[in-house]
């Protein structure tokens, strides 16, 4: 499986992410909210969408009783939250492909501010479906292989018969990639199995990319995802640079 994932894109911003936690357990339980309104269910078993949003919360380190009370809440007929996912398409400097994932309460607020960004930073915002053709959107599981132990051999068995398409190994990962529809079960599975993610969500995956070498494009390039990313609304930014 080919190509340059986002997890070798934002190991450089992981610490920063990982000093943020509560606001990603935050936007994880705002995810989790939307899943069960619009799944109209509480059980991740009968809810795909609500299993791929508590697969990302675990392996995030989202607590279980914060995932737990967040889809209680989600299901009571009291609950006031009202969000709406809404998806920004658009280009960075030199090119960048830049798709933006909110769940906002305030469809004006966020148009406006994701505007800004795109503006602010050398880019501009696009039409819908401007660059989302050139992303294959696939299940993603980043497992954690920092002391080598894992088996090649074994993980590729072990993640084909709960359902992958392909794995990639990176240094002190294993990446698994699998189809959307199947990523709920496969990352089950191998959670069962045992395997320690470091990060298993649903992604866009670029099907190709762009180089940044001059300095201001990549500085542009960093403060346009850094303001994306620390917005409350946005979930999940997406792009195919590299730099």
């Amino acid at each position: 499986m080919a190509g340059h994932s986002k997890w070798k894109n934002i190991q450089r911003t992981k610490g920063a992410a990982d000093a943020k936690r509560g606001k990603v357990f935050t936007k994880i339980a705002r995810e989790i909210i939307v899943a069960v309104k619009e799944g109209s269910s509480g059980d991740p078993a009968k809810n795909s969408r609500l299993a791929a949003a508590v697969a990302k919360a675990k392996a995030a380190n989202m607590p279980n009783d914060n995932i737990k009370r967040t889809i209680e809440r989600a299901a009571g007929s009291g609950n006031a939250d009202n969000y709406e996912r809404v998806t920004y398409e658009g280009y960075g400097p030199r090119g960048v492909a830049v798709i933006v994932d909110a769940m906002t309460d305030n469809r004006n607020r966020i148009a406006a501010e994701v505007r800004l960004y795109y503006d602010k930073y050398g880019g501009n915002l696009g039409s819908t479906g401007c660059v989302s053709w050139s992303f294959d959107r696939k299940g993603i599981i980043v497992i954690d292989n920092e002391d080598g132990d894992l088996d090649e051999d074994v993980i590729l068995n072990d993640a084909l018969e709960a359902g992958a398409e392909d794995i990639e190994l990176d240094e002190d990962v294993v990446e698994v990639y699998t189809a959307p529809d199947g990523f709920a079960t496969v990352s089950g599975a191998l959670e069962s199995m045992g395997y320690k993610f470091l990060s298993a969500q649903i992604e866009m995956v670029p099907q190709s990319y762009v180089t940044l070498t001059d300095q201001t494009d990549i500085k542009n390039m960093t403060k346009m995802l850094e303001l994306m990313e620390d917005n409350d609304d946005v979930q999940d930014v997406w792009h195919n640079a590299i730099f």
